[in-house]
C-alpha cells in the first residue's frame, strides 16, 4: 500500500508490505468479529505471524470465531520502504504515527486487537492508546515499555549500541540479525533462517536495524525517550482486557519488564512458557494461546466485560470470615506450653547431633510479633511478596506467619526442586525479599534472583557482604522491637482481609515445571478447618510432620507440632528412630497425629530393626498416622499398622492445588481390595468436596461433561472451600484447570481439573487411575497404568513397575518397565525369563518389556514414578537408540 510519509516534506508516500488475511476470509464466506494488528520488532518482520495468520483462518475455516489478520513490516523493515542515508531516522513517536497513518488508509476500524512484540510491542501500545475507540483488548509477547532508572539496559542491547559496534554489527554485517534468529531454542530450520534473512540482503536494506537500535532510550536525554515515557504512563489508564505471553528465557526483555507491565496494567493477564525465550513466536504456540484467551476476554470481539469465573471466590452468603491463621498465636501469647520441636539440630545437618530445639507458644508467638513489625519497617507492604529459602521448623514458621499477619505473601518452594527449578521458582514468583539460609542465599547471588536478602542467622561480614546479605532475621525482629516500643502491631499493620493473597506454594514439579499455586487467606484457614474436622487436629493435640505444609499449619491449628530429624527434600533419609523421637517430643498425654509421605513410611518400616523397647512403646502411642502424595501400597501400610499398633492408618488423597480432598483408612482399603477394582482406592471425599469425573474420549482427552455416576473413568474434577485461587503468572494452565462443560460447581467455587484420571465405585469410593497425561491409547481404547502395575507389582521378580505407551496417539503399544528383583545392573530389556514372568501377571498385551535399576520419580515424595520419561526412553531404546539409564 502506498501511504502518506509522516515526514511530508521528504516524500509524499511510502510503499507499505504487510500481510492481510481479508481477502483469503471473504473467498471462505466467513466474516471476521475484528481485526488482530500485529506489529513485529528488530530485526525481524511480518514473516514472525505467519502461524497466527494460518490458525485464525483454521479456526475460521472450522466454523470458530474468524479474525482478521494484518500483520504489518514497519518502515525501514522487511519489505516496506527502505530509507536511505540522506532521510532522518524514524523515532519511536515517528513510527506510531506511521502505523497510524497506514491503519487509516486501510480505514481500520473496531473491533482491533493489538498484538506487538520486542520493540513492536512498544509502538503497538502506542497505536492502542491512540486509538481507544476502536480499540477492544492487547497483547504483547516479550517487550518493554520502561527503563527503570538506575538500571542498566540488558547487555545484549548494550553491545549493539556502542559507538564501535553499532553499524558494523547492525548495518555493516549480519551480526545483529543472526544473534536475534540465534535466541531461539530449539535452532531455527534453515528454511526459516533464510526467511527472516531474506528483506536484509546488503548494507543499505539493513539501515533500518541499525536505526532500530539507535533509537532505544538509553537515558532522559534521547530523543524517544519522551514518547516511551508517554506510552508507559498512559498504559495506567488502559481497561480494556490485556495479555502477555512470555517467554523467562529472554536475555533481552526479561522478568524485570514483565514485572513493570503488570505494575502498569493490574488486571494483566499472564502466562509465562518456562524454557522459551526472545523469539518465543517460533518455540511455542503462541496463536492458540491467544485465541483462547480472546474467546474468554472478547468474546464476538465485543469489548469484554469483566470474566466471573476470575472473580475472588468468596463464602455463601450468611457464612462468616473464617478465623485468622493467626488466632492461636494470640490466644496462647504468654502461654509457656510447647508449639513447636525441632527435632533436628539448629544449623546442623540431620545427623543428630545438637538436640532438639524446642519453642514455646509465648516465644513463637512474641518472635513472629517483632518479625512482622520489622518487615514493616523495612517496607514490606500488602501483597509483597518474601521468598522462603529456609528448612522446616521455627525460623520458616516464624517468617512465615509473620508475612501473613503483615499480609505479606509467603512464597514456599523446597529445596527438592534442584538450582534450576528453584530459579524458575523465584524468579517467577518475583519477590521483594528473600529469607534464606547460606547455601540458599548463596545460589541467589550466582543466579540473580531478584529480591532484598536477608539472612536467618547472623553471619559474618565478609560472607554477608559475598552474599549480598545486608541483614538477619535477628536484625529484622531488633528492627520490630525498636517499632512495637512506640506502637502497636495493630497499628503499623491491619490485619490483612480473608480475600487477601496468603501464599504461593510450588507444586513438586513431578509432571513438568513446577507451577506456583496461590492461596487466599480464606482458603488456607479452609484447609485448616478441613484437617481439624476430618482428623479431630486441634488445640492441645500433638502433629509430627514430616511433610512441610502440614508441620507449618500446626500453629494454626492449635497444635504442637514436630518436625523429624530427617532431610525434608529426601523423604527417604528419614529412620524409626528418628519418627520414635519425634513421637515421643510431642509430650502430652494425648495420641499424635503422624504424617508421613509413603517414601518416608517405607524408610521407617526398613529401619524398624534398629528400634530399642522404648522407642516402640513411643510410636505405640501414635493415634493416627497419615500418608498422601502417591499411592501407598497395603503391605506397606500393614507393615506401619504393626509399628504402631494403636494408630489408625490414613492415606488422604490430595495435592498441592488441594491438600485434602478424599480420605480412607487400611480397613476401608482392604474391603476394596476383597471387592475388587482397579487403581488405587482412596476412599471417600472429605466434608466440603465435591467430586466429578469428566469421561475419557479415545484419544485420551477428557472433554465430556462432568458426571457422578458409578465406573465412568475420566479425569478427576473436584471443588472445595480449600482448593487453589489460581496458578500463578499462568493463565493458560488456569484456564484449562477451571474449563469443564456440564454441572456447575457448587455456589461461591471453581472446579478444578486434578490431572488425575480415575473413577467412583458404586459405594462412593474414588479409585485413582494415573495422570491424564500418562493415559495409553492403544488401538482397542484408552488404557489407565495404575491397574496393569498393581499387577505386574505382584510378580515375586518385580520392585516396581512403570506401564507406558510407546507411538502415535490412537496406535500406541503398552511397555512395561520393572525394576527387578534383584535390581537390575544394566538397562534394557529384560532378560527373558523375567519378561515372560512379567507378561504372565499382566492384564494387558504387552509389546516389550524393559528393566531399569530404579525408576525415575520426583524428589519432594520420592514416589511419583516420572511415567513421561519413561515413555520417550522407552521409544529411544526399542527404536535402537543407545541404552542409558531413563
Amino acid at each position: 500500500m502506498e501511504v502518506p510519509d509522516v515526514y511530508e516534506e521528504r516524500r509524499e508516500s511510502n510503499t507499505w508490505h504487510l500481510l492481510d488475511t481479508l481477502a483469503s476470509l471473504d473467498e471462505l464466506g466467513a466474516t471476521p468479529v475484528g481485526t488482530i494488528l500485529c506489529v513485529h520488532g528488530n530485526p525481524t518482520w511480518s514473516y514472525l505471524w505467519r502461524r497466527l495468520a494460518a490458525a485464525t483462518f483454521a479456526q475460521a475455516e472450522a466454523g470458530g470465531t474468524a479474525w482478521r489478520v494484518i500483520a504489518v513490516d514497519q518502515l525501514g523493515m522487511g519489505f516496506s520502504q527502505h530509507d536511505d542515508d540522506t532521510d532522518p531516522a524514524r523515532q519511536l513517536d515517528d513510527r506510531v504515527a506511521d502505523l497510524g497513518r497506514l491503519t487509516t488508509a486501510l480505514d481500520l476500524t473496531g473491533p482491533v486487537v493489538t498484538l506487538g512484540h520486542d520493540w513492536g510491542g512498544v509502538v503497538s501500545l502506542g497505536w492502542a492508546l491512540d486509538h481507544p475507540e476502536h480499540l477492544v483488548a492487547s497483547a504483547v509477547l516479550n517487550t518493554a515499555v520502561h527503563q527503570p532508572e538506575g538500571r542498566p539496559i540488558p547487555a545484549p542491547l548494550r553491545l549493539a549500541l556502542a559507538g564501535p559496534v553499532l553499524a558494523p554489527g547492525t548495518r555493516g554485517t549480519t551480526a545483529f540479525l543472526d544473534t536475534t534468529l540465534a535466541l531461539a531454542r530449539p535452532a531455527l530450520p534453515p528454511q526459516v533462517r533464510a526467511a527472516y534473512r531474506a528483506p536484509y540482503a546488503g548494507a543499505l536494506r539493513r539501515q533500518g536495524i541499525r536505526n532500530f537500535v539507535a533509537d532505544i532510550p538509553v537515558d532522559t536525554a534521547h530523543p524517544s525517550r519522551a514518547e516511551l515515557d508517554r506510552i508507559a504512563e498512559g498504559l495506567r489508564g488502559l481497561t480494556v482486557p490485556a495479555l502477555a505471553l512470555w517467554g523467562p528465557r529472554d536475555p533481552v526483555f526479561g522478568d524485570r519488564y514483565l514485572d513493570d507491565l503488570a505494575d502498569r496494567l493490574p488486571h494483566l493477564d499472564v502466562h509465562r512458557f518456562e524454557g522459551a525465550g526472545h523469539m518465543i513466536a517460533e518455540e511455542v504456540d503462541y496463536a492458540a494461546a491467544l485465541l483462547t484467551w480472546l474467546d474468554v476476554r472478547v468474546p464476538g470481539g465485543a469489548a469484554a466485560s469483566s470474566d466471573t469465573a476470575d472473580a475472588v471466590p468468596t463464602a455463601a452468603s450468611g457464612v462468616s470470615a473464617p478465623a485468622p491463621l493467626w488466632e492461636h498465636l494470640e490466644a496462647r501469647r504468654l502461654d509457656p506450653a510447647t508449639a513447636l520441636v525441632e527435632m533436628a539440630p539448629r544449623r546442623g545437618t540431620g545427623t543428630g547431633t545438637g538436640g532438639p530445639r524446642a519453642v514455646s507458644w509465648r516465644t513463637l508467638a512474641r518472635r513472629v510479633e517483632r518479625l512482622a513489625a520489622g518487615f514493616v519497617r523495612l517496607g514490606v507492604r500488602p501483597g509483597d511478596r518474601v521468598s522462603l529459602l529456609v528448612p522446616p521448623g521455627a525460623d520458616l514458621t516464624a517468617v512465615l506467619y509473620a508475612c501473613l499477619r503483615i499480609g505479606a505473601v509467603g512464597v514456599v518452594a523446597d529445596a527438592g526442586l534442584g538450582v534450576r527449578g528453584l530459579t524458575r521458582a523465584v524468579r517467577g514468583a518475583r519477590p521483594s525479599l528473600v529469607v534464606g539460609i547460606p547455601r540458599a542465599l548463596a545460589a541467589a547471588r550466582a543466579l540473580g534472583w531478584p529480591g532484598e536478602r536477608i539472612a536467618v542467622d547472623p553471619l559474618p561480614a565478609p560472607l554477608a557482604r559475598t552474599l549480598g546479605a545486608r541483614r538477619s532475621l535477628r536484625d529484622v525482629a531488633e528492627l520490630g522491637e525498636q517499632a512495637l516500643a512506640a506502637t502497636t502491631l495493630a497499628h503499623l499493620a491491619p490485619a490483612p482481609g480473608p480475600d487477601a493473597v496468603a501464599a504461593v506454594l510450588f507444586t513438586s514439579g513431578s509432571t513438568g515445571p513446577a507451577k506456583g499455586v496461590v492461596y487466599r487467606h480464606r482458603q488456607i484457614a479452609a484447609i485448616r478447618d478441613a484437617l481439624a474436622r476430618t482428623y479431630g487436629i486441634g488445640p492441645d493435640s500433638a502433629l509430627v510432620a514430616g511433610f512441610a505444609p502440614f508441620a507449618l499449619l500446626g500453629p494454626a491449628l492449635g497444635a504442637t507440632s514436630v518436625t523429624p530429624d530427617m532431610d525434608v527434600t529426601s523423604p527417604g533419609t528419614l529412620t524409626a528412630r528418628a519418627t520414635a523421637a519425634a513421637a515421643s517430643a510431642v509430650g502430652g498425654e494425648g495420641p499424635a497425629t503422624m504424617f508421613l509421605s509413603p517414601a518416608a513410611i517405607a524408610a521407617v518400616v526398613s529401619t524398624a530393626d534398629e528400634l530399642t523397647p522404648a522407642e516402640r512403646e513411643a510410636l505405640a502411642r501414635v493415634g493416627t498416622f497419615l500418608s498422601a502424595g502417591a499411592p501407598v501400597p497395603l503391605e506397606l501400610l500393614e507393615r506401619a499398622e504393626a509399628l504402631m499398633p494403636a494408630a489408625r492408618a490414613h492415606t488422604p488423597y490430595g495435592m498441592t492445588e488441594g491438600l485434602l480432598l478424599t480420605d480412607v483408612d487400611a480397613d476401608e482399603i482392604r474391603r476394596a481390595r476383597a471387592a475388587g477394582g482397579s487403581g488405587v482406592c482412596v476412599g471417600r471425599p472429605v466434608a466440603g468436596v465435591t467430586l466429578r469425573v469428566a469421561p475419557l474420549e479415545r484419544d485420551g482427552a477428557a472433554s465430556g461433561d462432568l458426571t457422578d455416576a458409578a465406573d465412568v473413568t475420566g479425569e478427576i474434577v473436584v471443588a472445595a472451600a480449600h482448593v487453589k485461587d489460581h496458578y500463578d503468572r499462568l493463565w493458560l494452565t488456569e484456564h484449562a484447570s477451571r474449563s469443564v462443560t456440564g454441572e456447575a460447581p457448587p455456589a461461591g467455587l471453581r472446579w478444578h481439573r486434578t490431572g488425575d484420571v480415575g473413577h467412583v465405585d458404586g459405594e462412593g469410593r474414588v479409585w485413582v487411575e494415573g495422570r491424564l497425561a500418562h493415559v495409553v491409547t492403544t488401538p482397542s481404547g484408552v488404557l489407565t497404568p495404575v491397574g496393569p502395575e498393581q499387577a505386574i507389582g505382584a510378580s515375586p521378580r518385580v520392585a516396581r513397575a512403570a506401564v507406558v505407551g510407546v507411538g502415535p496417539v490412537g496406535t500406541q503399544q503398552v511397555v512395561a518397565v520393572v525394576e527387578t528383583l534383584p535390581g537390575a545392573r544394566r538397562p534394557g530389556l529384560a532378560p527373558a525369563d523375567v519378561a515372560a514372568d512379567v507378561r504372565a501377571h499382566s492384564p494387558v498385551p504387552l509389546a516389550a518389556v524393559l528393566q531399569v535399576a530404579q525408576l525415575p520419580t520426583d524428589v519432594r515424595h520420592n514416589s511419583k514414578i516420572d511415567r513421561g520419561l519413561l515413555a520417550r526412553w522407552a521409544a529411544g531404546v526399542l527404536g535402537g537408540g543407545r541404552v542409558t539409564a531413563p
